[in-house]
């Protein structure tokens, strides 16, 4: 059997670290004029590239330090790109900036700001360059062993998969390829498990701590 594609999480809460959460509060300090231009601004550097010059003009603007405005714009470049690349829905999104101490007008004017570019941000990542290796296909099949000289009468069934992966730190444009082998039993612990942990995401509990993590 072949399977070509895969689903993303029901549910993606981001972490933001506590120098991401310092970066943004100066979203605060600042009317909506200025945090759309502070998106626009984050925008443009994905397309094109930072340019401190850009960063000088607004500092002048607002009576601030250069980096002030340059951390600002990075923050909310970086909420963008990763609630863009993990594909998070509007409630995640909203979930996710909670701890940040926005208020509704704020929070709302963010998540139009992600939702009218999350594509465009996406296909933006999608043509970086990325050292690491994404998955492309799989394989399985499964041998079970019958008998052999010493047992006439046995079932071993073992399950072998074939994961094929696209780029890396060799990419030369060919698939690398990983075998792993498991027996049934395992596999079925494996996989509830997983449930059991995607399960316990989505609950009250999980998002209160997702919330005030560290």
């Amino acid at each position: 059997m072949d399977v070509s594609g895969y689903r993303p999480l029901s549910r993606m809460l981001l972490v933001l670290s506590e120098e991401h959460k310092e970066h943004l509060s100066f979203l605060l300090r600042v009317d909506s004029a200025v945090v759309g231009e502070f998106g626009r601004i984050a925008l443009e550097f994905l397309r094109r590239g930072s340019s401190p010059k850009i960063y000088e003009g607004a500092a002048r603007k607002l009576c601030v330090p250069v980096e002030t405005v340059q951390h600002g714009v990075e923050g909310l470049m970086h909420l963008m790109t990763e609630s863009s690349k993990h594909m998070i829905s509007e409630v995640d999104f909203l979930d996710s900036v909670l701890i940040l101490g926005f208020g509704e007008e704020l929070n709302q004017m963010l998540l139009q700001l992600y939702l009218q570019h999350n594509s465009e941000i996406r296909s933006i990542l999608s043509q970086l360059p990325s050292n690491l290796p994404a998955y492309h296909n799989l394989e399985w099949r499964l041998d079970v062993q019958l008998a052999s000289r010493a047992i006439r009468q046995q079932v071993l069934p073992v399950l072998t998969m074939r994961i094929l992966l696209t780029g890396g730190n060799d990419d030369t444009g060919e698939l690398s390829r990983k075998v792993l082998q498991t027996d049934p039993g395992t596999l079925l612990h494996l996989i509830s498990t997983l449930e059991g942990a995607l399960a316990a995401m989505k609950t009250n509990h999980a998002r209160r701590i997702f919330r005030n993590i560290k």
